[in-house]
This record gives structure tokens, sequence and C-alpha cells, in this order.
């Protein structure tokens, strides 16, 4: 297990390294990136995503998140990441693996959100292969979950498609676009052979 202890700057090296990508902490420098690619793609996420505060595209707001993601990563409690393409340095989309838990439990929850304009492209699951490599072998972790609702089918096929199990569903789950929703929920664990894994230290 590899724990990251950072006081109060985010760690600017990328943790996770894709043939394609990079996933990195924020760091203040995006913020103009960020707003323009989350502002152009409101209305894509709009759906799969909770409301949106009203100051949340502001540079301060953006600014505590920064604070925020270097706290938990250098707590080893959560690890919000920036998926940034490794040859343009374009920021693509956000992938989460949050709410760790250690003791008897070892395990994660995965969220992302991807750019409209990079959407359908194989980025998010070259991101998310990533983040189960890392999640499994840098931080020694044993489950990675994971939660959709029920109509969002591109997100249902990633998940399947890079190893996830349905594994059950869960009413009213958590509040989407004003809403209490039901979702399905997924695992994945450090023992499962993933589609696509060549990643060392896994079993097959």
């Amino acid at each position: 297990m590899a724990l990251f202890r950072f006081s109060t700057d985010p760690p600017t090296r990328p943790l996770i390294r894709t043939p394609n990508l990079m996933l990195r902490a924020p760091q203040a420098s995006d913020y103009a990136a960020w707003a323009v690619l989350r502002m152009e793609s409101r209305e894509f996420l709009t759906p799969w995503e909770p409301v949106w505060n009203e100051d949340d595209l502001t540079r301060n707001s953006f600014r505590l998140r920064v604070k925020r993601a270097a706290r938990e990563i250098a707590a080893d409690e959560a690890y919000p990441l920036f998926i940034i393409d490794a040859g343009s340095e374009t920021l693509l989309g956000g992938l989460t693996l949050g709410l760790v838990r250690r003791g008897v439990a070892q395990a994660c929850t995965l969220g992302y959100w991807m750019g409209q304009r990079h959407a359908g492209k194989g980025h998010m699951t070259e991101a998310v292969r990533g983040a189960l490599r890392f999640a499994f072998s840098d931080l020694g972790l044993h489950r990675v979950e994971a939660a959709c609702l029920l109509d969002n089918h591109p997100s249902r096929r990633l998940l399947e498609r890079v190893g996830f199990r349905r594994e059950g569903e869960a009413r009213a789950y958590l509040r989407i676009n004003g809403q209490w929703a039901d979702h399905l929920l997924y695992g994945a664990l450090s023992t499962d052979a993933l589609p696509g894994d060549t990643g060392p230290g896994r079993a097959r």
C-alpha cells in the first residue's frame, strides 16, 4: 500500500499513467480549462449528477476544490483526479476513488465524468482500467464499488466492459438532478481477472 502525504498542496505528478492518459490531482492552474469544459458540458452532464451549486464554476469554489482534494489524498480518504490527455495535456474529465475504507473493508467507491466533446472515444474506459490497477496495486485495496442510474446505458456498458460485476439494485440510492434515484450496484475485486488488464500484481 502506498499513501501520498501532502499537507497543503496537491501532488503535481500523475498518480496514474496509462498509454494515452495521465490522472493527477487538480491544480489551481486547471481552473480555466475545467470551467470551460464543465460549462459547455452542463446539459450533457445534468441528468447524471447532483444539482450544481450557484457558485460551482467560480474560481473561489475551484480553489476550495483543489485544497479539499489535496487534503483527501494526504489523508488516504479519497483520490479526486483529473483525466488528462498525455499528448496534448488537454483536460478530458474527472475520476474519483472516494470513501476509502481501510480495516476489514479495504474498499472504495468509483465516480467519474467526461466532457461532452471527449465522450465516446474510449478515454473513460482507459482511465477506469488505470484507476482499478492503482486501487488494487498501489493502494492495496480489495474492492472497488460503483453505482449508476438504471437508464445510464453508456455507464453500465463501461463498467461491464472493464470487468465490474452487477451485484444488485439500491432504491433511492443517490439524489441526482434533484431527485432520489434508484441505482444499479457494481463491484470489482482485486482477485478478479479484469478484461484488458495487463497490469502487475493481478490475479488471472
